[in-house]
């Protein structure tokens, strides 16, 4: 008789991996823009190498999709293991901006196959009633490690300069696949395959059939992404322009990742008991809530405040827009639908600071904070339309 599977069961080797991976991502995030800066890159063009990972990772949504398909979650994982050790050695020896904006183009193909295969396997294998906990469970070993990697990146520059955090990474990421290796991957929970007929579909006509969901919930994904990666904007930008040092900034920017990252399970607790839209709503709402107060505030205390208002309504969403793609994915052809609905959220992701640089640009940082909040406000509105009341097990 199989053991039911459990988070302490899955442990090891879901959440482990993840966890590694999440720490090197986290030990470059400061310093690709020093690097690119130190090969002789403008401020624009450092801030489009920072950007090169966002675009990698919506390149790579779908593509990623369809390789997990064709060759399972571990394999998936240890084929982006090579590839991001490849794109983290030739960010140690590239001579050229450029160059380096490739390699991190790379990195960011590499974490959309980490992220969708862990997510296609959760999806698949957890029971329904505690799906959301286990996705939620997995954005946060991601969040804890974003939080970890650059201390540990920080240590690592103390001896080797801005090499040490591409070090951090890619023994980070080497650990990840050797755990992958050593330890029993999770038997894939395919629930009998004989039971149910094998059929094929190309990506395309996965996308094709599950259009509406994506069209609509998908939209809500994306202003989703799109208010989350603003938070990690306007919180250092509004801290310069209410003359804060960089150091404050950093505590403040500090306090509000350690709130966000503490909500991860309570978050999921609350969707498995009450449903997906008791988290993704009211997240949606106090995280535009924050965004609309944070023109008021003029000080190191009022900023604190907005920000830690800021993590705590990221945090209430941690997970949310994986569980929901978990539960609109198709028992056939899972990845790739999973690869598509990413696709979404990570445009947000990355359509968001854009936005904020756009109105900025025309009319100032307050009001593109307050663009920012009303999109927030936006996202809360269309979770609360178009998330179905109760989840349907697959069947």
């Amino acid at each position: 008789m199989q053991k039911p599977v459990t988070l302490w069961s899955i442990g090891p080797s879901v959440y482990l991996p993840a966890l590694l991976y999440g720490i090197g991502q986290g030990a470059i995030a400061p310093v690709i823009a020093l690097s690119a800066r130190g090969l002789g890159a403008s401020i624009a063009s450092a801030s489009l190498v920072v950007a090169a990972a966002g675009l990698g990772q919506v390149i790579g949504d779908i593509p990623a999709g369809a390789l997990t398909t064709r060759v399972g979650e571990r394999r998936a994982m240890l084929l982006a293991t090579g590839l991001v050790s490849v794109a983290l050695i030739a960010c140690l020896t590239v001579p050229t901006v450029w160059g380096l904006a490739l390699a991190i183009g790379a990195t960011g193909l590499a974490a959309s196959v980490w992220g969708l295969a862990r997510q296609a396997y959760l999806s698949e294998a957890v029971p329904l009633q505690m799906r959301a906990r286990a996705l939620s469970t997995l954005g946060g070993v991601q969040r804890i490690g974003a939080f970890i990697g650059p201390f540990l990146g920080a240590g690592a520059m103390r001896f080797l300069g801005t090499d040490g955090a591409y070090w951090i990474h890619l023994v980070a990421a080497i650990l990840a696949g050797a755990v992958l290796l050593s330890l029993p991957d999770v038997e894939s929970v395919r629930r009998t395959r004989a039971s149910r007929p094998v059929a094929v579909q190309s990506t395309r006509e996965v996308i094709r059939e599950h259009l509406p969901v994506l069209r609509t919930l998908g939209t809500g994904a994306l202003l989703v992404g799109a208010v989350r990666a603003s938070r990690q904007v306007v919180i250092p930008l509004w801290a310069q322009h209410i003359g804060l040092d960089p150091q404050t900034t950093s505590i403040v920017f500090g306090i509000s990742g350690a709130v966000d990252m503490l909500l991860f399970y309570p978050a999921g607790s609350v969707m498995d008991r009450f449903g997906r839209k008791w988290v993704a709503v009211p997240s949606m709402f106090v995280l535009g809530l924050a965004h609309l107060l944070l023109p008021l505030s003029h000080g190191v205390a009022s900023l604190t405040a907005v920000a830690l208002v800021m993590g705590i309504g990221n945090g209430l969403g941690a997970g949310v827009i994986m569980t929901l793609g978990a539960d609109a994915s198709p028992p056939v052809g899972r990845a790739q639908f999973l690869g598509a609905f990413r696709l979404f959220a990570d445009t947000g992701n990355g359509a968001g600071p854009f936005l904020i640089a756009a109105v900025t640009a025309f009319s100032g940082l307050g009001p593109a904070v307050l663009v920012m909040g009303l999109a927030g406000w936006a996202a809360a509105t269309a979770m609360s339309r178009w998330i179905p009341p109760h989840p349907v097990a697959d069947p």
